[in-house]
């Protein structure tokens, strides 16, 4: 069974009952289980540069998992989810009912088009590090080798005045 971190992410529709939702979808996935659950962070939506275009602010939390489906398998079942709970693929930038991505998967490193395990850009997103060190701070990135914690310290600040931080909502109750 491998332990394996997912980002998750809404900014359409009731955020909090699509990532309740994801989270319950997921942890009854065949051969995996739900572990644990960061609290909810609100973060202002990642835009390109050249977009000036407002979206609605994301929720933003970190699931782990311990399955024993293959990388491939989770993420094709990852995709599914996102289908059958109302995400439809236009482009990069745009909002989303949910987005979960395969984030770390202990030691894994996987490059298979598609598929690209740590996600390529996690260690500059403080919405994706900040709750996976609330789950798990040590937990070491397999290319870096530094752990979350490590990388989320290198961040810089957003600049002062500007929205760019979290909002740290109550952790839930339970494992998950």
């Amino acid at each position: 069974m491998a332990r394996v971190h997912l980002a998750l992410g809404s900014n359409l529709g009731d955020r909090q009952a699509a990532l309740d939702e994801a989270v319950r979808r997921l942890g009854a996935l065949a051969d995996t289980r739900a572990l644990g659950r960061s609290s909810i962070h609100e973060t202002p939506a990642l835009l390109p540069p050249e977009d000036f275009t407002p979206q609605p602010d994301y929720l933003n939390a970190v699931l782990l998992v311990e399955t024993a489906l293959s990388p491939r398998a989770l993420f094709l079942a990852v995709k599914d989810l996102e289908r059958a709970m109302g995400r439809v693929t236009t482009t990069r930038w745009a909002p989303r009912v949910i987005d979960v991505d395969v984030v770390l998967w202990g030691e894994v490193v996987v490059k298979e088009g598609d598929l690209v395990i740590p996600h390529p850009r996690m260690h500059e997103r403080r919405f994706v590090l900040e709750p996976l060190a609330e789950l798990s701070p040590d937990a070491r990135h397999p290319i870096f080798g530094r752990t979350v914690t490590e990388l989320l310290n290198v961040l810089p600040l957003p600049p002062s005045g500007e929205r760019g931080g979290v909002r740290e909502d109550p952790k839930p109750e339970g494992p998950c």
